[in-house]
């Protein structure tokens, strides 16, 4: 059988050479990867297209369910057999589920990419999902959501988010619930499995001291059993409505109130991106931010105070979060409604943005010095954008930003009307009002 239907060389001409190939095997599984021979190692993950969001209601936490389930064994290995091949070749094999994406990977020494790359196909490709341990799984997975459900920073975020994105799957947590996880039997898990895990939802990318066309051939060997007749695209539901809403949950074991304030914002691949990150450096993305300077440094009413980015396919938010006394919960909040105000009405300094565009890009810098890195950054390039961004090309598009660029996005984004406010903890008598969020 043919190894490619297409292959597609992604070498830049920058000063930061990136050595990334494509190739699209016969089934329609594109392999992708960067090769970096100043490293002993090599990274390699499968990537599913696909995660929580693209989850039914009934069976919400599934796709979390099926990343565990894999691990348990497969028609060829026991898990105890996986554990001691993993650690006879010295590898780190791991996983995690996202909101649209599932990944499985493993670091290994380059002389042991051939184990490795066994090791991983087997466990994506051959799982049992025997009945016995799917219940086990199921008692892990439970203790996981208590576990979180102990957790204030984690659950304020869930109660926001479920709040903010109501109804909507991308508004489920990605666990899944007592309920849901409760419910889920081999049926269900085969179902799942055999929608998500095909040719055309899945991506390798690797990633380190690797030559394209063996590690290709050794790909097509171990995935030729994937048929592309059955492989189809899942479909993509609609992006979902953000509501404005102000949600007050009381849990007077807590010391500390933990908030939660955010608006819509863009999508992964929108084109104001970079002016959306460097915004959200200058209000509260490090020590120098103006809301750690503000609220911690300046006042002292806060240990942790931070704003972040939370980019998906057709959506966002831009959240701040803070954990403080509930005595200084309004003054934290009329501060922080204060900054954002601010920069709506002030251009930002020219001292500001190039603190800004200089974090940025030195994280991005230092985010791409590791084998994993790579083969992370191939992947999301690849679903998100279908295309790869030298360092170079990445530099260019920050340093193009402008002081009326972050003005333009702050006014655009940053609406009273839009905005979603979630407390948690022993909130007493604390009563807002929608007008208490003017900014």
């Amino acid at each position: 059988m043919s190894v490619a239907l297409a292959e597609n060389s992604a070498t830049t001409t920058s000063a930061h050479l990136r050595d990334i190939r494509t190739t699209t095997l016969a089934n329609g599984l594109l392999v992708l990867t960067e090769r970096m021979p100043h490293l002993r190692s090599v990274a390699m993950g499968v990537w599913i297209d696909s995660g929580s969001r693209d989850e039914a209601p009934e069976v919400n936490g599934i796709s979390h369910f099926i990343e565990h389930m894999v691990f348990k064994g497969t028609t060829t290995r026991s898990a105890s057999q996986f554990a001691r091949e993993v650690d006879a070749i010295g590898g780190n094999l791991d996983a995690f589920t996202g909101k649209e994406t599932i990944c499985f990977n493993i670091k290994v020494l380059d002389e042991n990419v051939p184990a490795a790359l066994d090791l991983l196909t087997d466990l994506v490709l051959h799982p049992t999902f025997d009945p016995s341990d799917l219940a086990k799984e199921q008692g892990v997975i439970l203790e996981e959501i208590k576990m979180d459900e102990d957790n204030p920073d984690y659950l304020v975020h869930e109660l926001f988010t479920q709040n903010f994105w109501k109804g909507d799957a991308l508004g489920r947590p990605i666990l899944g619930t007592s309920k849901t996880v409760s419910s889920f039997n081999q049926a269900i898990v085969l179902e799942e499995y055999a929608r998500r895990f095909t040719p055309a939802n899945m991506v390798f990318t690797a990633a380190g001291n690797i030559e394209h066309d063996a590690f290709v051939a050794q790909v097509e060997a171990a995935f030729c059993s994937l048929s592309a007749s059955s492989s189809s695209r899942l479909v993509r539901t609609p992006a979902p409505t953000a509501y404005p809403h102000i949600t007050l949950k009381n849990k007077k074991s807590l010391e500390q109130v933990q908030f939660c304030l955010a608006v819509p914002s863009l999508p992964v691949a929108h084109p104001d991106r970079y002016a959306a990150y460097l915004l959200n450096s200058i209000l509260g993305g490090g020590m120098s931010s103006r809301l750690f300077q503000s609220i911690r440094e300046e006042r002292g009413l806060a240990y942790s105070i931070y704003s972040e980015m939370n980019p998906f396919r057709d959506t966002g938010s831009l959240a701040v979060y803070a954990g403080c006394s509930i005595s200084n919960t309004t003054e934290v909040l009329k501060l922080t409604l204060a900054e954002l105000t601010r920069v709506k009405a002030e251009p930002v300094t020219p001292e500001e943005l190039k603190r800004a565009k200089d974090q940025i890009k030195g994280n991005m810098v230092l985010g791409l010095e590791s084998s994993n890195s790579r083969m992370s950054s191939l992947a999301r390039q690849q679903m998100y954008w279908g295309r790869f961004f030298s360092l170079d090309e990445i530099t260019a598009e920050i340093d193009r930003v402008t002081a009326a660029d972050l003005q333009r996005l702050a006014n655009q984004l940053l609406q009273p009307e839009s905005l979603a406010l979630t407390l948690l903890g022993n909130l007493g008598n604390l009563k807002l009002e929608r007008s208490d969020l003017a900014c």
